[in-house]
């Protein structure tokens, strides 16, 4: 077919922005990623399916499905909603490409309406900021077919050219809802969206009542992408100015306190970015506990359903703990490696060594081009929520296969008996080509436990994990949080969570544990954790009296133990035992996964008579200690309890000698005085040291100090002499033991007293710390620059 010569005499020829070198226009409210995302994730400008366009002049009693040379339309906008509604029967989708406009008035006169694999495109090599672009999939392949239209006198358009034939594939039926031109959210699929995440649902829940409300994914007209677009868009609309106030209190918290740390992506005035913001005492928490993180997007926090996503971690009372927090408008890729890059930039640039987060393939890409050598693992607690999702009716049809699931993914022992399991669940429902489950199938070992525990997560058991996989802002805030209030709320949450700590923090150092074995392991372990973590190892030595140890294997340096619980054999496990290094490994991994050791262990060195715990075996981040010292570089080797000669540990082990002197010296009027006697012998003892030190040798200050010591001897020996005199009558020995015991009680109220100031002290002590240690980091961060 040949086409009309173009006049060029008083007409101008204008080819549209979305024909030129990019294959579409860009999608503002989602970026792309490749070049089949970009033809197919939005609707083309200016070729929206009208609702009710004025339709072809047709002749009485004829129906044309095709067009054709001379076919003629009411409007410009008719010709194109009949081109791309013949387009969706055939199978292709469709865009604008040239239009022609005249010279006189500017008025459009012509427009052809082409395949969207028509021409090629026209690659940039980088980006305007001179970053490379990532190769993307090649989509136009110069396909030719196309409809032109002119108008005419009469105002009406008629086709002046056709071409039908493509030189690609069609699309199938069941598929041509995916293609760009003919994707639409429409009217009443637009209230119910909008209905639907009001009460807090998230697209794929959306998705699902959209298929059951028309009766088929082809039938809905668009995809799960611009369900998604639409959501964020609305989302965009509604949130308005409200932005700007959490903006302002970050500003202002940031003139309070120069380390707090903020950013905003994109542009800021406009507060329409992701924000991410941590405070000083984040920062410093990560120091001490930033091993493993968790990250949670799935945290719908205002009535905007915009994701709020804290990074948490676990201290060491095995309570949460704040890394940070964002807020986050756009969830693409480059938003999140966006979020990581500015996380890592306000934790000191130390990466974890794991994380946790929702199964997302967006947020796997990002933690893989950022923490490259980070653990990552998906919440098996989303899973679990995915499958109540997508296996509704196999749950509704067999009402054991969700405990059978559960038991095969969390009560396996090993990676064979997982698969074995697997494989055994699905053949008996029937579930080998269910495509979800292939997925997280193939997905296993980023959430599945055994495939996980030989990797650092901080959790006290391999099975056992809180409902969610975070719970640091519960009750805070919900679904009808507004950022205003959102601002007050999270306040709340940090003091509370801050005051949940200092009272662990008392209770660990006021309380004293009651011990269960007269083992001294038990007695080291109960002043060295914390109490929760003296608790959990308590349990596990405890049960060691109910297990047997025997020997299975034994080479030159290495004896490997059979360890079973009595009567049940059939559940055993492997320890290797090195005893002259004291290093022991099990098959169960749990000191690898929660860094405490487990039964297994525990019984073997029961048998071999090994009474104390070695200090490879004592994270310093389960100790009483934790928060001693800044430990950046500690985390990444181990976190490895152990002595170090510096003023904070002399004073941490100080302070904790001390307390136990109070602690126990109240308890009676004899250990109340046998206290206070001891007390001022070393007092005594510190201040003659103080005085000698530095101004006498070795030699002559041991002779000082024995000297020294068999004075007050002889003071000790006269004074209890004297006392035994006073006391000859029994009437003076009464008034005696009166007087000291009004004394007693005024001292015992003194001493409840000063214990309570010391303690204040001391937390003031350790917040001055932090802030320094926050300062220290913040201007190794600015000599970096």
């Amino acid at each position: 077919m040949e086409f009309e010569p173009l006049s060029l005499g008083n007409e101008v020829i204008e080819f549209d922005m979305i024909g030129i070198g990019d294959d579409a226009a860009i999608d503002i409210e989602h970026p792309v990623e490749d070049d089949d995302d970009l033809v197919e994730n939005a609707s083309v400008a200016g070729s929206t399916v009208l609702s009710a366009p004025m339709g072809p002049h047709i002749p009485d009693g004829e129906t044309i499905l095709e067009p054709y040379q001379g076919m003629d339309f009411e409007s410009e906008e008719a010709a194109k909603a009949f081109y791309n509604s013949y387009a969706r029967r055939i199978g292709f989708s469709t865009r604008v490409s040239m239009s022609r406009r005249s010279r006189r008035d500017g008025a459009i006169i012509q427009r052809s309406f082409v395949c969207a694999k028509e021409g090629f495109r026209v690659e940039k090599e980088k980006h305007h900021d001179g970053r490379v672009k990532r190769p993307r999939a090649e989509t136009r392949v110069g396909c030719k077919a196309m409809m032109v239209v002119k108008i005419q006198n009469s105002g009406r358009w008629i086709v002046s050219a056709f071409v039908k034939d493509h030189n690609h594939e069609l699309v199938p039926p069941d598929k041509v809802h995916c293609l760009r031109s003919h994707r639409h959210v429409s009217g009443p699929a637009k209230s119910l969206i909008d209905t639907l995440q009001g009460a807090g649902i998230g697209p794929s829940g959306i998705m699902s009542a959209l298929i059951k409300e028309y009766g088929g994914i082809s039938n809905i007209g668009f995809t799960e992408r611009d369900c998604r677009n639409y959501m964020r868009s609305s989302r965009q609309r509604t949130l308005g100015g409200d932005t700007q106030v959490l903006l302002d209190y970050l500003r202002s918290k940031q003139v309070e306190d120069p380390s707090f740390f903020y950013a905003v992506q994109g542009d800021e005035e406009h507060c329409m970015s992701n924000i991410f913001w941590a405070d000083p005492k984040a920062r410093t928490n990560y120091t001490y506990f930033g091993d493993t993180v968790t990250l949670d997007t799935t945290y719908r926090s205002n009535r905007y359903r915009l994701p709020f996503a804290p990074f948490t971690g676990v201290n060491h009372h095995g309570q949460p703990v704040l890394f940070g927090c964002a807020l986050l408008i756009n969830e693409s890729e480059a938003s999140f490696i966006w979020l990581f890059k500015t996380w890592l930039e306000a934790m000191s640039s130390k990466p974890p060594i794991s994380i946790t987060t929702d199964h997302d393939r967006v947020i796997r890409v990002a933690i893989n081009h950022v923490f490259p050598d980070t653990r990552h693992r998906f919440c098996k607690w989303h899973i679990f929520k995915e499958c109540q999702e997508k296996l509704s009716y196999v749950l509704s049809d067999h009402p054991n296969f969700e405990a059978e699931f559960h038991k095969c993914v969390n009560l396996t022992e090993s990676i064979e008996e997982f698969e074995s399991c697997w494989l055994s669940l699905i053949d008996r429902y029937d579930l080998r080509e269910h495509e979800w489950l292939q997925a997280i199938y193939g997905d296993r070992r980023q959430w599945v436990p055994v495939y996980l525990r030989d990797t650092f997560f901080a959790e006290m058991s391999i099975t056992q994990r809180s409902d969610s996989i975070n719970s640091y802002f519960d009750g805070y805030v919900n679904a009808s949080t507004t950022l205003q209030l959102f601002v007050k709320q999270y306040e709340k949450a940090l003091e509370s969570r801050y005051e949940k700590e200092v009272k662990a923090d008392y209770d660990t150092i006021n309380t004293a544990p009651v011990l269960k074995t007269p083992s001294p392991m038990e007695k080291q372990a109960a002043g060295l954790f914390t109490r929760r973590l003296f608790m959990k190892f308590q349990e596990e030595l405890v049960v060691t009296l109910t297990f047997l140890a025997s020997i299975v294997e034994e080479e030159e340096m290495v004896t490997v133990y059979r360890v079973e619980k009595y009567g049940e054999s059939h559940r055993a496990y492997l320890v290797r035992f090195n005893i002259f290094e004291m290093k022991a490994t099990c098959s169960c991994q749990m000191f690898e996964f929660s860094g405490l050791l487990c039964r297994h262990i525990l019984t073997v060195f029961r048998v071999t008579n090994v009474l104390t715990l070695p200090s490879h075996y004592i994270l310093k981040r389960w100790t009483r200690n934790a928060k001693s010292g800044v430990v950046l570089d500690e985390h990444n080797s181990g976190l490895l309890y152990g002595a170090r000669e510096s003023l904070t540990v002399r004073y941490n082990n100080l302070r904790h000698e001390a307390l136990k002197y109070v602690d126990e010296g109240v308890t009676s009027p004899e250990v109340y005085n046998v206290a206070m006697s001891a007390l001022q012998d070393a007092a005594n003892k510190l201040a003659f040291a103080k005085k000698n030190s530095g101004s006498v040798g070795i030699s002559n200050g041991t002779c000082k100090a024995e000297l020294y010591q068999k004075s007050e001897a002889n003071k000790n020996c006269t004074s209890h002499q004297c006392g035994l005199e006073q006391s000859s009558s029994k009437d003076d020995m009464d008034r005696t033991i009166e007087k000291l015991t009004r004394q007693l009680d005024r001292s015992k109220r003194k001493c409840e007293v000063y214990r309570s100031s010391l303690l204040s002290v001391l937390k003031d002590i350790e917040e001055q710390k932090l802030q320094l240690s926050v300062k220290v980091q913040n201007i190794k961060l600015g000599m970096k620059d």
